[in-house]
C-alpha cells in the first residue's frame, strides 16, 4: 500500500482543490472523488492509505460510501463535514469513521488528523495481535470475534441490538449515553422521540445479566439524561 495515496471525496471543487494542493505539497498523492459514484470506483480498484469524506455528497450518500468501505477495509477515514451536531458526530464515528473534523476547517488541523490517524494504524497494525478482542465488566465477558456474551462463564443468549447496546456501554464505561444517542448508534435511523424501543431492550437485557433488575449492577440510569455502565462492576 501506498502510505501516502490519499482518496479525497468532496463535492466542493474549490475545497477540494485547495485540500488537494496543501497536500500535494506535503508530499502526498491526492485522488479527488466528487460524488459518491465515483468514490467507490477509485476505492474499488486503488490502495489508499486514508480517506477524506464529505457526507453531503451526490449520488450515493456520504455514509452509504464509508459502509461500503467498511465492508472491505480498515483504511483510516476522516469524516469532513459541516453537519457539526454531537448526534452527527456519534453516528459518523459508530458507522466506521476514525476521526470527524467539521467546516470550515484549518488545512493545517487536517494534515495533524491524517498523519495521526495514519501513524495511530500502522502502530495497530504492527501490535494487532496483542490487541485484546473481548470486553469484561464484572462477571461479564463479551467476546467481539464471535459476538458472544458469557456471565460467570455461563453464555447469555442475547439479540442482534441487545449485543450492541451492552457493547457501546462497555466500550466506553465512564460515559453516559441518552436514549436518543442509543438509538442512533444502535438502530442507525434518525430518532423520532419514540423511547419505547430503547426502554423495552434496556428492560430485556437487565432481566438477562442483572441479579436484581431493581437495583441494577451494569446497566445504570442516570435519571434525566439516559444510561451507563456501573462503575462498581
Amino acid at each position: 500500500m501506498n502510505q501516502n495515496k490519499i482518496l479525497l471525496i468532496e463535492d466542493d471543487k474549490e475545497i477540494s482543490e485547495m485540500l488537494k494542493n496543501y497536500l500535494t505539497v506535503e508530499n502526498y498523492e491526492v485522488i479527488c472523488a466528487y460524488d459518491g459514484q465515483e468514490a467507490c470506483d477509485y476505492f474499488d480498484r486503488t490502495d489508499f492509505s486514508m480517506i477524506l469524506l464529505d457526507l453531503m455528497i451526490p449520488k450515493i450518500s456520504g455514509m452509504d460510501v464509508m459502509q461500503h468501505i467498511r465492508e472491505h477495509s480498515v483504511v483510516p477515514l476522516i469524516i469532513i463535514s459541516a453537519k457539526d451536531s454531537e448526534i452527527d458526530k456519534t453516528l459518523g464515528l459508530s458507522l466506521g469513521a476514525d476521526d470527524y473534523i467539521t467546516k470550515p476547517f484549518s488545512v493545517v488541523e487536517v494534515l495533524a488528523r491524517i498523519k495521526a490517524n495514519i501513524r495511530r494504524r500502522n502502530q495497530y497494525d504492527q501490535g494487532s495481535e496483542d490487541i485484546p478482542k473481548r470486553l469484561t465488566a464484572g462477571e461479564l465477558v463479551m467476546n467481539l470475534s464471535d459476538y458472544t456474551l458469557t456471565k460467570s462463564g455461563r453464555r447469555v443468549e442475547l439479540t442482534a441490538k441487545e449485543y450492541e447496546i451492552l457493547k457501546l456501554l462497555m466500550q466506553h464505561p465512564k460515559k453516559v449515553y441518552t436514549k436518543e444517542q442509543i438509538y442512533a448508534l444502535v438502530w442507525k435511523d434518525a430518532y423520532l422521540g419514540d423511547e419505547n424501543a430503547v426502554n423495552v431492550h434496556i428492560s430485556r437485557l437487565r432481566n438477562k445479566i442483572e441479579e436484581d433488575t431493581r437495583n441494577p449492577r451494569y446497566i445504570i440510569t442516570v435519571w434525566g439524561i439516559g444510561y451507563k455502565l456501573g462503575e462498581n462492576v
